[in-house]
């Protein structure tokens, strides 16, 4: 027996990435379908990023909210074992709902109870309105939680209507915020937070470091500035940036 036959693998850490999706019924038509494309199309690129890392392993959850809210799964999927399921819109902005949900689910006793370890989730919301509920009293009790405090938080505003205002207060800061204004937009803005959220959040950080955080968002907003009806809430455009969804 040779000394590899030895070698025991250390189980890989865990880093979940949460989509928080707007299904309100402002979301009909192209914009939810858009976002059910991309996040189809970015899962075999996560679990790409997530076979090549040697640390983590990444895990997928998502929460859709309307009227009320919803789990596409009762568990944090790996991106090779997560089958995307449409998600439909109508209704309401449970977003309030949305957070007091994602609240008990960061907790050990929730999704991040992986025996070999978690990182520090990656968290994307996207919403094209404002909340119809809480959404103040949802967010205190979600921003007393550590694993979000430490968490990678970016919110898509989806078109000129989002509440900027909810999504900067979701997030932490108005770098943290990206607005799309048509389809292609939206598709390339899901790829790019995602991935890029997800390449930083599995790796581990040395003291001193650029905070995860502040890394997602330098790189989302170097790439955003290339791609057309998309734009940094930092740094908005001053032209050409007018919604269209046909």
């Amino acid at each position: 027996m040779s000394l590899l036959d030895d070698v025991v693998s250390v189980p890989r850490r865990t880093m979940t990435l949460f989509f928080l999706i707007d299904t309100s019924g402002s979301m009909m038509g192209n914009k939810i379908g858009a976002v059910n494309d991309a996040v189809v199309n970015v899962l075999p690129m996560l679990d790409d990023i997530s076979k090549s890392n040697p640390d983590a392993e990444i895990k997928v959850a998502a929460l859709e909210f309307s009227n009320g809210i919803n789990w596409l799964y009762d568990e944090p999927k790996s991106s090779s074992d997560f089958v995307w399921q449409d998600v439909q819109a109508s209704g309401l902005t449970s977003l309030g709902a949305a957070c007091t949900e994602l609240n008990s689910k960061l907790s050990r006793n929730g999704f991040m109870q992986s025996a070999s370890g978690s990182f520090a989730p990656a968290i994307i919301l996207l919403s094209d309105g404002g909340p119809t509920d809480d959404f103040q009293a949802g967010l205190a009790k979600l921003k007393s939680n550590n694993w979000f405090k430490a968490a990678i938080k970016i919110a898509i505003a989806i078109g000129g209507d989002a509440d900027k205002d909810v999504l900067k207060d979701f997030t932490g800061s108005i770098e943290a915020v990206f607005t799309v204004h048509n389809i292609d937009a939206l598709k390339q803005v899901i790829r790019v937070v995602a991935v890029t959220s997800s390449q930083i959040g599995s790796k581990s950080s040395t003291a001193g470091e650029t905070s995860k955080q502040e890394q997602v968002i330098k790189d989302v907003t170097d790439t955003v500035k290339d791609i057309d009806g998309a734009q940094s809430e930092a740094a908005p455009a001053v032209a050409n940036n007018y919604d269209d969804w046909d």
